[in-house]
């Protein structure tokens, strides 16, 4: 946030050493996008202290000595961090006007945050010049045809500057910075960016440099305001604003520092590590016995350590993989139908041409397991999931041709979601009503299914720092479902064998009601209702063989097309900032599916036969398996 010529030694650290390993994970963005000061600073300045090419960042050198001149790069920034877990290459995330990088023949990033920007001069990289005092060209939009890519993620900090130079002295004068900050969300917009992550100003009365002084009050008091202008303004621009509450998160960080892997011991709004522009950390200062930055939230008197450049890079992405996740809950409600669909169909299967007497009950009772695998998409987490069922139900002949029937089943499940093994919980209460028609070889069956969906425990878990947090809730919803097949026999009346090709089609829609995480931490989130349909038409082959009077063996292939299978979104907003609200992208269902079923039956006596199948579901990213087990009682 100061001038780099004030700031020395604050740190920076070799852009290629930062985020040397990019996470493999979803990445619906096209390209990360900087804009601000020295909080998001990733290296325009050449490292006077560092090795040959090394350029400057606004943290802690990473150890052990952490002195210039010691041949140490410099901790990669909360913006590097982040970047690297979107899955962009240091050279993507790395300073867009280093005159360092530049000597070396190295490649321009997109990272336009300069140490010492005031928000005039953010909004001037934008649409005008980026000038670091080493370097100056065009700024972004004049580089880039003055558009912005709609399918990049924009992350805009600033406004400390404003501050630290003199230019905030009264509320009027916080307010207008506040509006420059947001005139550069507005520009982006303006010319088509989408998703844009800002930053809240932390309260820089609570910082080293300004903490127990006279100006402490008043400093604090017109950094508030600043945010309560931003967040105004930033509530009218046409966009998915992101907001980052970091005055919160660092609120958290002090009155809980244990969980944060922080020292506990000392003042961590008091105190930094370097000793530049406040007082060193008599226990893990640089000149300690101890010198240790990761203990500590500051490394000089305004800027983070490279633990709290972690906490925030972990923040921030929290946040853009809560969708993610989030969006997999109708998900489970649709794996549910579907294996009480496909326990209805294998007993229907079973009963192929050997129906109860006309006027008879034909009752069931099956119990099974199901087990879900969710590859990663580039905006869906992958996910593995697993549960258990009961079936009751029963069905009677109204004649030679019909018959109808109902059944209900209770579903549990489970999924562990993301990279953080999140855990989310359904119980699906489920009530079918169906009806089947079997004559001169032709057969058709028609279902109709309704169901209340209990989210019971929805456990969102994520890195923050050293540690993990955990974010939790609970919702409802419901479901309804109409699906119907038609075939025809091609065997002959009497054989041991059937073969059928039949066509289906299938329609679900699925509500989850919206909810709000428990709490208002930085971190909790509230999410609107969702709604997820499924259109499906499908083909076939299923087959039957009489093995011995008593057993009997069954199988059933089908192809089916998903025409629903755009990409889910949800809509999000902070607890602590609900005026802020964002949508984004999550989960795509699949729009090809194929699906085997295997079964078995056996008479046990004349009136009671014990059956069991197999269901397998399979798409590129998505496979569901089913195991069920039942007894079936003629009454």
């Amino acid at each position: 946030m100061i001038n780099p010529t004030l700031a020395a030694p604050l740190a920076v650290c070799l852009l290629a050493m930062a985020c040397t390993q990019a996470i493999a994970a979803p990445n619906p963005y096209s390209n990360f996008i900087v804009f601000g000061d020295s909080l998001s600073d990733a290296g325009q300045f050449t490292d006077t202290g560092g090795p040959a090419g090394a350029t400057l960042r606004f943290t802690n050198r990473t150890g052990p000595v952490y002195l210039d001149g010691s041949g140490e790069v410099y901790s990669a920034n909360s913006t590097q961090l982040l970047g690297g877990k979107l899955g962009f290459s240091p050279d993507q995330t790395a300073a867009s006007t280093s005159a360092a990088r530049a000597d070396e023949g190295l490649p321009d990033g997109n990272n336009w945050a300069v140490g010492g920007y005031r928000t005039d001069q953010i909004l001037d990289s934008i649409n005008d010049v980026s000038a670091t005092g080493e370097r100056t060209r065009p700024g972004y939009l004049a580089t880039n045809n003055l558009r912005a890519d709609p399918n990049a993620l924009y992350f805009l900090s600033g406004g400390g500057n404003d501050f630290l130079q003199g230019l905030v002295l009264n509320p009027a004068q916080a307010g207008a910075a506040a509006d420059r900050l947001a005139d550069s969300a507005q520009v982006l917009q303006t010319a088509g960016a989408r998703y844009i992550m800002v930053w809240l100003l932390p309260d820089l009365g609570l910082t080293p440099a300004i903490n127990g002084s006279p100006a402490q009050p008043g400093i604090s008091l017109l950094s508030s305001l600043f945010n309560q202008r931003l967040v105004t303004r930033l509530g009218g621009i046409d966009a998915e604003v992101i907001p980052l509450n970091v005055p919160l998160l660092l609120q958290e960080a002090v009155a809980d520092p244990a969980s944060f892997g922080l020292a506990t011991d000392q003042n961590l709004v008091a105190t930094c590590f370097s000793g530049n522009g406040c007082v060193e950390n008599p226990a893990y200062g640089i000149n300690s016995a101890t010198p240790d930055p990761s203990k500590l939230i500051y490394n000089d008197g305004v800027h983070p350590t490279e633990t709290g450049q972690k906490l925030i890079s972990d923040y921030a992405y929290s946040l853009l993989a809560a969708p993610w996740e989030l969006t997999l809950l109708p998900e489970m409600a649709h794996a549910s139908l579907r294996a009480h669909q496909d326990e209805l169909r294998s007993q229907w299967q079973s009963d192929w041409e050997n129906w109860q007497a006309v006027g008879q009950w034909r009752a069931i009772v099956a119990g099974g397991g199901q087990h879900l695998d969710i590859d990663g998409q580039s905006s869906g987490a992958s996910a593995d999931g697993s549960g258990n069922n009961l079936n009751i139900g029963g069905s009677y002949r109204l004649n030679e041709a019909w018959r109808v029937g109902v059944a209900a089943g209770f579903y549990r499940q489970n999924l562990e979601a993301g990279s953080n093994d999140s855990d989310y919980k359904l119980n699906s209460y489920l009530a079918t009503a169906f009806a089947q028609f079997q004559q001169n070889r032709w057969w058709a069956d028609a279902a109709l299914t309704g169901g209340k969906l209990d989210y019971d425990n929805l456990k969102r878990k994520f890195d923050l720092g050293a540690s993990e947090r955990a974010e939790k809730g609970d919702t409802d919803g419901h479901l309804w479902a109409f699906s119907t097949r038609l075939g025809y026999d091609i065997a002959q009346p009497g054989s041991e064998w059937h073969l059928s090709p039949f066509i289906s089609a299938d329609y679900a829609k699925v509500e989850v009601d919206g909810y709000s995480e428990n709490g208002n931490r930085s971190t909790a989130l509230t999410f609107d209702d969702q709604k997820r349909d499924s259109k499906r038409l499908g083909a076939g082959l299923q087959g039957k063989y009489q093995i011995t009077p008593q057993t009997q063996v069954f199988g059933e292939y089908a192809l089916e097309r998903e025409y629903e299978d755009d990409t889910q979104k949800v809509n999000i907003a902070l607890n602590s900032l609900p005026s802020l609200d964002f949508e984004l992208d999550g989960y795509t269902p699949q729009s090809h599916l194929n699906r085997v079923s295997l079964g078995v039956s056996h008479k046990l006596t004349a009136d009671l036969a014990l059956r069991g199948g197999y269901t397998f579901r399979k798409s590129d990213d998505f496979t569901q398996q089913g195991l069920n087990v039942g007894v079936v009682l003629d009454f």
